[in-house]
Formats: C-alpha cells, sequence, structure tokens
C-alpha cells in the first residue's frame, strides 16, 4: 500500500536528530527520501553502541526510509551535483546555518532557479529575524532558554535541569515535517514553491508557554505566569509498598470515587479542598499529597485493579525495558525486527498513525554510508562517466565495502 506521499522526493540535508527526524516522517509517508551525508557521514551514525562503525541506535532509530548519497558539495561539482538532484526534487530540507548554506551556492535562491517550484526548509536555532539568528543551538541550550530546565526545578525542588530526552529536536523535527506537508499541499493547488523556516527556539517557547502563560496572556497582566496543577510538586508518580504508580485523579467523580473506593469517603467530604474544584485548583499540591499518603499503603497491583475496577486513570510505570517490553505496543504491532544487509537482526519503530487507505509504513531500513549514491546519480540522468569521474575527484563517495 503507496503512503500519502508517494511519489515526492525529498532532498534531505539534515544530521544529527529533528532534521532525520523530520525527514524520516516523510519517508513514513511514502516520499523518495534522497539522504545527502559529507564524505563523514551523520554525526549520529557514531552515537552508541554499534555492531558495526557509522550504525549506531541513535541512527538507526532516524533514518529508515531513505537512500544514501556521500557528496561533497564544498567541492564545485558536489554544489552543481545537487543542484541537478534539485531540479528533480519536490522539496529540500536542512539544519545547516542558512549562511553556510549561502556561502555554498546553496540558498534558496539558488536552489529555487534550478527548481522554481521547490519547497525549501531550514531548521535553525533562531529566528532569523532576531538577535540570536547566529547563535549555535542544541536541545540542551533550548531546553533551557525556553524555561523547560527551570520548571524542572519548581517541580523537583532542586536545581534546574534537562528533560532525560532530545525533547526540543523532536518537536521541531515533527513540526517541520507537517510543515514541509503544508507547503506541499499549497504547491498542489497552486503551482508555487517557497521557503519555510522552522526554528527551535520558538517552536519550545510555543510549547511551553502554551501551557503556561497564566495570568500573562491577558495584558495588563492578571496574574503570575505558570500552570499551578502542571506545577504542583507532587504531580508525579506515587509510590506505592512495592513501587511506583501513575494515577491522575482529574473529574470531580474520579476524586470521589477515589476516596469511596479505599474507604476514605469522609475525608474526601470533610476536606473543600479535596472536594470543591475551584479551591482543590488553587491547593493542587496539598491534595496530590493526601493522595500520595493513601497509595503508598497497598501495592501497585492493587491499586491498578481498584482504578480499573472505578475507572480512575491509571498506569504502571514504566522504566526503559518495561517500555520496549509493554504488552499493548507488542499487541498493537509498534515495533518490527528488520533484518538490517550489514547489522542482522535490528528493531525499528513502526509509524503509530494509521491510515485506512494509505498506510505509512517501513520500506527500507536505515542505509549504510553512501550505499545509494551512484545510483540515485543514474536514475537522475548522470551517465557511467560522469558518476565514475565523481567518484575519481572524491566528489562522490564510493559505496560501502561488501558486508
Amino acid at each position: 500500500m503507496p503512503g500519502p506521499l508517494s511519489g515526492f522526493r525529498v532532498i534531505d540535508m539534515t544530521t544529527v536528530v529533528m532534521g532525520p527526524l523530520a525527514t524520516q516522517i516523510l519517508g513514513d509517508y511514502g516520499a523518495e527520501v534522497i539522504k545527502v551525508e559529507p564524505p563523514e557521514g551523520d554525526v549520529m551514525r557514531r552515537a552508541g553502541p554499534a555492531r558495526h562503525p557509522d550504525m549506531g541506535p541513535l541512527y538507526l532509530a532516524l533514518n529508515r526510509n531513505k537512500r544514501s548519497i556521500v557528496l561533497d558539495v564544498k567541492k564545485p561539482a558536489g554544489r552543481a551535483t545537487l543542484l541537478r538532484l534539485a531540479v528533480r526534487a519536490d522539496a529540500l530540507v536542512h539544519n545547516v546555518r542558512p549562511a553556510s548554506m549561502e556561502r555554498l551556492g546553496l540558498g534558496y535562491a539558488a536552489v529555487a532557479a534550478a527548481r522554481p517550484d521547490i519547497v525549501y526548509a531550514s531548521l535553525v536555532g533562531y529566528g532569523q529575524a532576531g538577535p540570536y539568528a547566529r547563535k549555535p543551538a542544541y536541545d540542551d541550550l533550548i531546553q533551557g532558554a525556553s524555561g523547560l530546565a527551570a520548571l524542572l526545578a519548581r517541580t523537583g525542588g532542586g536545581e534546574p535541569h534537562y528533560v532525560p530526552a532530545l525533547i526540543a529536536d523532536r518537536i521541531v523535527g515533527v513540526t517541520a515535517a507537517h510543515a514541509v506537508i503544508a507547503a506541499l499541499l499549497h504547491r498542489e493547488r497552486t503551482g508555487e514553491g517557497q521557503a519555510i523556516e522552522v526554528p527551535m527556539f520558538e517552536t519550545l517557547a510555543e510549547l511551553v508557554l502554551g501551557d503556561h502563560l497564566g495570568g500573562r496572556a491577558f495584558e495588563p497582566s492578571a496574574g503570575p505566569a505558570g500552570y499551578g496543577r502542571l506545577l504542583a510538586a507532587n504531580r508525579r508518580p506515587y509510590r506505592t509498598q512495592d513501587g511506583y504508580i501513575c494515577a491522575l485523579l482529574y473529574t470531580d467523580r474520579q476524586w470521589q470515587a477515589f476516596f469511596t473506593a479505599c474507604g476514605r469517603a469522609k475525608r474526601y467530604d470533610d476536606d473543600p479542598k479535596l472536594n470543591d474544584a475551584a479551591l482543590r485548583a488553587r491547593h493542587y499540591d496539598e491534595a496530590y499529597a493526601a493522595v500520595a499518603e493513601i497509595l503508598a499503603t497497598r501495592s501497585t497491583g492493587e491499586w491498578l485493579a481498584l482504578f480499573e475496577a472505578n475507572d480512575i486513570p491509571a498506569m504502571p510505570l514504566n522504566d526503559l525495558d518495561g517500555l520496549i517490553d509493554d504488552p499493548h505496543l507488542a499487541a498493537a504491532g509498534f515495533f518490527r525486527m528488520v533484518e538490517h544487509p550489514s547489522e542482522g537482526r535490528i528493531r525499528l519503530m513502526n509509524p503509530p498513525a494509521r491510515f485506512s487507505r494509505t498506510q505509512p509504513g517501513i520500506r527500507a531500513a536505515p542505509p549504510r554510508l553512501g550505499v545509494d549514491g551512484a545510483d540515485v546519480l543514474a536514475e537522475t540522468g548522470f551517465t557511467a562517466d560522469e558518476i565514475a569521474r565523481l567518484q575519481a575527484d572524491g566528489v562522490l563517495g564510493p559505496p560501502p565495502e561488501a558486508d
């Protein structure tokens, strides 16, 4: 079954996480994605344990459904080759600094001269109209600048710290993917290509402030920034007799059902900080502390059964191995075991979305460095002599050694 973007071709000049995630999503949706790598390859190829060089787990998780070509675009012939590829492409996505792309002769104007209706997406650290435009940007820096690290200090009662996941990169990657899709839809309707800029800082600022503008949504301010429920120190997995549980009492019915089911209905009835929704909202930390005190008295299994019987939202707390082995993910077909030509049996994650007619899926395992270079150029119209010359001049990387 072809994906919804079947027939579109994307030139992927991204590295690390946010860009490769964006283009992987496009590939999952059926687009042909040509991953253009520098001679040293995407730096994420070397992150984490690996069976073979340049095939680490982060790279494997971000580059399925792509073809790899090694191209030295710093050389004039490499730039010319990239522009010839662009003639047959629908979109080009990069996370190189815009000034560097201009110096390479691969800015929007140059690429649009080769393909006027191309969608040209620049994934940047900061919006190019602001004073931070030329600053370097990494996930940790954006977590700090966006206020996320400081929020974790408020809720954890300690020093600021980062979310132990590349949350900024991944949110921006998802945002960039749907921005490219929207621009392609516009092109299909009008024939017009365009340049897109997707900044990390602004994207994470929107994510954080969407929850925490609080009183500062109004001018003049109607109160402090911040959403009290999310900032409550006791909003966290609850300790039980034998572990932890994740539970959320949200509606009045759920609060009453919990205290009634565990034999503490009188406590609920007598305490307006529990039974009055408006007052509870001003004292979430105390309300959650009362729940925490009760949950510490029984095992996780007992609480899960009680919550299930009373239709109260709850889940067990997974660690990383528990998540990988989660029975729901297994039943839903979340993982797919793939036989990779060099890495053997590897675990990939199927696209979570489900389409009734054009289901996204895994059509190809993450490619070895440069494995598709000659084929991609031949399909684009390069002759065998041209390909051989580019390889001899060090412009086109040779294919990887045989397994």
